[in-house]
């Protein structure tokens, strides 16, 4: 994944969803050969060059300093996830990134003992561990029962990402499949940032590309964002409409690993259902 060119990428998108008027800037008309913000206006905000800003969104300005990144993030409008994100593609030599060594990129990834231990002791709670790259490292029976049975899928094939765009289960499952999508490309882009040196995660975001429309496209609209909390709701073919919690739990010293969960408000409809579905799952078969 070339940097300088996904820098590029990210600062002209931001520029284009932006007009005059959203940043208290005068429109003083003429048509504009590109949407949103003029480079000019930009660095105006940003209090730099023109020719400063230029170089910064051509990756020619090597070492820009932190105050300069946080004031073109301002001038942007850009939420703490896109800020953190342009940190990382503008000043990589110095924002630490995690997992740049070979090992991290190439070898497997182990699941941590107590997330291991945690998924053992939710028997009625759907929970999976997502690795690097959205790897799925490990799931219990509750999340085979809610998301689909992992265990039939290889081993390289066991990635969130993946699933949601090349399964035509998923289409199904998730009542808001979009939405569910273009989340894992925002997180994706995020990993990329973290991560511009894995060729694991070079030949997943180029899988992805080649074999999904939806994924090619909304890819280069360059989201960002991070994958923490929120509902989702599903057309589960065994017990209908699902709607669900979901928190990401990452441990303090080790941010490439998060348990995942999914509830149902207690009382609920839904809480029905998922209990239902656990008790079919349990049942023994024959």
């Amino acid at each position: 994944m070339n940097t300088t060119t996904t820098l590029g990428e990210f600062l002209r998108t931001r520029r284009a969803r932006l007009r005059p008027e959203d940043v208290d800037l005068p429109d003083f008309g003429g048509r504009r050969r590109v949407a949103g913000l003029r480079r000019e206006e930009l660095a105006q905000l940003a209090g730099v060059s023109v020719d400063y800003y230029t170089r910064l969104e051509q990756g020619r300005v090597g070492n820009p300093s932190e105050a300069v990144v946080d004031a073109v993030a301002r001038g942007l409008r850009l939420g703490p996830d896109e800020a953190r994100h342009l940190h990382r593609l503008a000043r990589p030599r110095q924002v630490g990134r995690s997992g740049r060594g070979p090992s991290a990129a190439r070898g497997p990834q182990p699941v941590r003992p107590m997330l291991a231990r945690l998924l053992e002791q939710l028997p009625d709670v759907p929970a999976l561990v997502m690795g690097r790259r959205m790897d799925i490292l490990a799931w219990n029976r509750a999340a085979a029962a809610l998301l689909g049975d992992y265990g039939r899928l290889a081993p390289a094939e066991r990635n969130i990402a993946r699933i949601t765009f090349l399964d035509p289960a998923s289409r199904e499952l998730f009542a808001d499949w979009t939405g569910c999508a273009r989340e894992n490309v925002a997180f994706l882009h995020l990993e990329a940032g973290r991560r511009p040196d894995d060729p694991r995660l070079a030949e997943l975001i180029g899988e992805l590309s080649m074999r999904s429309e939806e994924f090619r496209r909304w890819w280069a609209e360059h989201p960002v964002g991070d994958k923490t909390s929120g509902r989702k709701r599903f057309h589960h073919p065994l017990v209908g409409e699902l709607d669900l919690c979901y928190d990401t739990l990452r441990p303090a010293d080790d941010p490439d690993q998060a348990l995942i969960t999914y509830a149902a408000e207690p009382g609920s409809p839904s809480d029905d259902a998922l209990r239902m579905l656990l008790a079919w799952s349990a049942a023994p078969v024959g």
